[in-house]
């Protein structure tokens, strides 16, 4: 079992940049992939990025891609989404994801546990 928690999230001015972390409990951590997805009002929860469980693969959502960084610390259970250049087409709740395979992927079905979600507004 793994308990996800998000924080980090706020309201930001276009071009800014916020640092989105997401703190793991459980044995597991390790060895589980990690992805952050979002989900704006009325819209379907979407793939941002995702690291595997070593940290030496990751992947993005093109929109995204350049601007974003995912990476995570394994001795402190947490994984962490830089996020640089905001725009206001990134304002979303943000949620961490772990999926207990331990490779990468954009799949929302893919992954066992999510976080409650933390809110990032860029404003205009």
């Amino acid at each position: 079992q793994v308990q996800l928690v998000e924080s980090g999230g706020g309201l930001v001015q276009a071009g800014g940049s916020l640092r989105l972390s997401c703190a793991a409990s459980g044995r597991t951590f390790s060895r589980c992939a990690m992805g952050w997805f979002r989900q704006a009002p009325g819209k379907e929860r979407m793939f941002v990025a995702t690291i595997n469980w070593s940290g030496s693969d990751t992947y993005y959502a093109d929109s995204v891609k350049g601007r974003f960084t995912i990476s995570r610390d394994n001795a402190k259970n947490t994984v962490y989404l830089q996020m640089n250049s905001l725009k206001p087409e990134d304002t979303a709740v943000y949620y961490c994801a772990a999926d207990r395979r331990g490779w990468v992927t954009a799949v929302v079905g893919g992954y066992d546990y999510w976080g409650q979600g933390t809110q990032v507004t860029v404003s205009s």
